[in-house]
């Protein structure tokens, strides 16, 4: 009922990366299977992980999931199970997404080699069985993810093993110090608000209809155009979350999902 994915966050962070992946796979489900609504049950869960000393652990980890669930019952069958990344790793399938290269460069120069190094060591990790200590800072992990870590950092709660956070203490005093310099410079959540009040007014000023409207609900054509040409940018463009979009258009969470839904089909 669960999926684990191992990311790099890049400039633009994962929030937004993964709002886009997860709202994109859910409206491409629901047009393949003909149905509507959530599709996850629950938002994502991050843990920040120091890459030097936990990278190759947690590659092994998030690939021997299904021989631990008991999906499968041996490496062989990993080798070549669609529904995981290891396959792709040793050659067996290909994903457009993952990319091979840069995990396979942790185990060696040359692609043949690197590869059956790769597979000793997952072989290596069947006798392992569960890992709790790669949950995060050796404790169980909270649900917050990284936003509640920088939430806590706010009030002073945040201790050096945060179940959030997977490394020394040294890395999670560092990642502390960098989420606080980042703090200074990203838009405040009234600037953010600021930007969508302007362009929803923007929007209502060019067709000629009220923002109280919008707010209240109404039903009229041309303001159910607005929303769904204004919906994708708070989500996509100013990352605004469902809920929060629905609430400054004047709609449901699920009458957002679905506008969304019509957008990526279109």
């Amino acid at each position: 009922n669960h999926a684990h994915f191992l990311v790099r966050s890049g400039a633009a962070g994962l929030p937004a990366f993964m709002r886009k992946l997860l709202t994109g796979y859910a409206v491409t489900y629901n047009l393949r299977h003909l149905r509507h609504g959530h599709l996850f049950q629950n938002r994502y869960k991050s843990i920040v992980c120091e890459e030097d000393a936990y990278f190759r652990e947690l590659v092994r980890y998030i690939h021997l999931n299904p021989i631990r669930a008991g999906v499968l019952n041996k490496l062989s069958q990993l080798d070549r199970y669609p529904w995981c990344g290891h396959g792709a790793l040793l050659g067996y399938a290909e994903n457009d997404w993952q990319d091979v290269d840069y995990v396979l460069k942790w185990f060696g120069r040359k692609l043949g080699g690197a590869r059956r190094k790769y597979r000793k060591y997952i072989k290596r990790g069947l006798k392992q069985g569960h890992r709790p200590d790669l949950v995060g800072g050796g404790l169980i992990r909270s649900a917050g993810g990284w936003s509640a870590v920088k939430g806590l950092r706010r009030t002073g709660e945040l201790r050096k093993g945060d179940a959030r956070i997977l490394g020394s203490s040294d890395f999670v005093e560092k990642m502390i110090k960098e989420s606080d310099l980042r703090r200074r410079y990203q838009f405040a959540a009234d600037d953010v608000l600021e930007k969508v009040s302007a362009l929803i007014h923007e929007e209502c000023e060019k067709r000629e209809v009220s923002v109280s409207a919008v707010k209240a609900g109404s039903r009229a054509r041309d303001i159910s155009k607005l929303r769904a040409d204004v919906a994708p940018i708070l989500i996509n463009e100013l990352g605004l979350s469902h809920a929060e979009s629905a609430r400054q258009l004047g709609v449901s969470t699920s009458a957002i999902s679905k506008i969304i839904e019509r957008h990526y089909k279109s």
